[in-house]
């Protein structure tokens, strides 16, 4: 993948450009909610902790549900997953907003609201990000994630100060009416959107079956728990200035509404500032570099904004934050998409946000907490320092570069005639692979082997074991189960290009005359009293 391709490269596919621009809006209509929400509690609430509570009520259903939401991604209509949030989404803040209105919210009432819109955006995001693959092609891939980091932030640097101003003149109302009327635009270009279904030859997979798979792949793929950890530490840390911002505000700078939104916009200026810079970052440095730095100069940003206590220089330390956020998070995106094989995706953009979002929910709760005893300058203070670590962690778990792996399908898998009457849901299946291997090639065989059974298990395999003759030592047999013959159909279609490279070292070391002897053979734990998987029946025979 070239990393100079151009950034707005995207732009270039219709569907794409329809859907970001749409995007802009229900962004815009967010942001403004957002403001209006943070805001009216600090106006209905005296309490610190509530306030950090409106970051944490946004961001905890995305850590709760995402992996669900990533798992109907991978199995169910993109499209209509995403119209079903919106619509959802859209309905609440109509409600949130009569509530408003006639003076009903309470502090509970608008962290449940609140809750329930994050809801919809943890519904949305999986199958939106996933669907990136779909509008794209893959060397569009990266300028496709960030185009979407910089048009949410084009519209921070917009929608607060906007916000702000609405609910100084008008109320926290207008602002959740606003949110309401702004899903519309996206409603609409999801509706034209009639997207591309690939064929499906085996049934769709149990929905806990495709949560556990998507859990499975990503602790069986290292680089992936590498992105999850550091990105759950970015999240943690860092958003502690945006949960926080309501009290920089009001108790730091001593603002009011309007003076929140300009802060706000300050950071998504900054972000839209490190959305253009990224293309050109990354020719220059690695993952690893742009990400350790910033970590740090988000520290800095972090440390020199709980001193400041003035508007244009806490304003001026949000911008680098603003750039550094958007480096990291599109990063962390763009890595998952890239090391990631269509089929599993969507879970795993989800527990991707699962870790981003869980660390955010997590910090807002703790940094709230810390706010409410010690001021808002001494947890943005500490949260500087849980950068700082951050940073040096990447010392020893360092972000992967891009993969060049080639994770399209290999379709080399042929389902093979069987003798036996199976149905799809006959098992359990027992596969086995014999192999002959030479004295002096059992250390690169049992390298490759290694390789092999991760990838193994990864894909759905189960009670894997490697065994030895005892009789023939040159013998080795590679076993593994898995639950029914469509699960072992699965199991081969979710094969890529890489992982054939694996086998293809194991065939190189194979000296048998012929190919590996494959046997599969159904399970039975009890003997039963009659045959239950008769023979086939061949017209031919009769």
């Amino acid at each position: 993948m070239p990393q100079s391709a151009s950034p707005l490269a995207p732009f270039r596919h219709l569907t794409f450009r329809s859907l970001w621009t749409a995007t802009l809006a229900s962004n815009l209509g967010g942001l403004v909610q957002a403001v209006g929400a943070g805001w009216l509690m600090t106006s209905i609430s005296n309490s610190d902790d509530m306030v950090a509570l409106v970051q944490a009520a946004t961001t905890l259903p995305i850590m709760i549900f995402s992996l669900a939401a990533g798992a109907l991604a991978d199995s169910f209509d993109r499209r209509n997953i995403m119209l079903t949030a919106q619509i959802m989404m859209m309905v609440v803040s109509t409600i949130l907003a009569v509530f408003a209105l006639t003076g009903g919210l309470t502090p509970w009432f608008l962290l449940a609201f609140t809750f329930l819109i994050g809801c919809g955006t943890a519904l949305h995001n999986p199958s939106w990000q996933a669907s990136m693959g779909d509008l794209v092609p893959r060397e569009d891939l990266p300028g496709a994630v960030t185009l979407n980091s910089m048009g949410y932030n084009l519209m921070r640097s917009v929608g607060p100060a906007l916000g702000g101003m609405i609910v100084a003149l008008a109320g926290a109302a207008l602002a959740f009416a606003l949110n309401a009327v702004s899903y519309i635009a996206l409603i609409v270009a999801l509706t034209r959107w009639k997207p591309r279904r690939a064929p499906h030859t085996l049934p769709r997979e149990a929905f806990g079956s495709a949560i556990s798979a998507g859990l499975r792949y990503i602790i069986m793929s290292p680089n992936l728990l590498k992105v999850m950890f550091r990105s759950f530490l970015f999240g943690l840390a860092a958003i502690s200035v945006l949960a926080l911002l309501p009290l920089v505000a009001r108790d730091l700078v001593k603002g009011g509404a309007f003076t929140y939104g300009i802060l706000l916009g300050c950071f998504g200026a900054g972000a839209i500032i490190g959305a253009l810079l990224n293309a050109r970052v990354r020719e220059i440095w690695r993952n690893e570099t742009i990400v350790r730095a910033a970590f740090l100069i988000f520290a800095l940003s972090a440390v020199l904004l709980s001193y400041s206590r003035d508007t244009w220089l806490s304003c001026l330390m949000l911008l680098p934050a603003g750039a550094c956020w958007v480096m990291t998070l599109s990063l962390f995106n763009v890595t998952v998409q890239l090391s990631t094989p269509r089929w599993v995706v969507g879970r795993a953009l989800a527990i991707y946000q699962t870790a981003a979002f869980g660390g955010m929910a997590s910090g807002s709760w703790i940094w709230g907490l810390i706010a409410d005893a010690h001021g808002a300058n001494s947890a943005l203070f500490v949260s500087g320092l849980v950068l700082l670590i951050g940073a040096l962690i990447g010392l020893r778990y360092a972000l992967p570069e891009f993969g060049t792996l080639n994770l399209d399908p290999l379709d080399r898998f042929h389902e093979p005639e069987l003798s036996l009457d199976l149905r799809p849901r006959s098992g359990p299946i027992m596969v086995t692979l014999d192999y002959e291997i030479a004295q002096e090639d059992i250390r690169p065989f049992l390298r490759a082997m290694a390789q092999r059974r991760r990838i193994r298990i990864r894909d759905g395999a189960r009670q894997w074991a490697l065994l030895r003759d005892l009789e023939n030592p040159h013998i080795w047999t590679e076993s593994y189960h898995v639950p029914t013959w469509v699960e072992y159909v699965r199991h081969h279609q979710r094969r890529t290009f890489a992982d054939a490279e694996v086998f293809d070292r194991i065939l190189a070391l194979h000296r048998g005359a012929e190919p590996p002897r494959v046997r599969r053979m159904i399970e039975r734990q009890t003997v039963p009293v009659r045959d239950d998987t008769p023979l086939k029946q061949h017209p031919e025979l009769h």
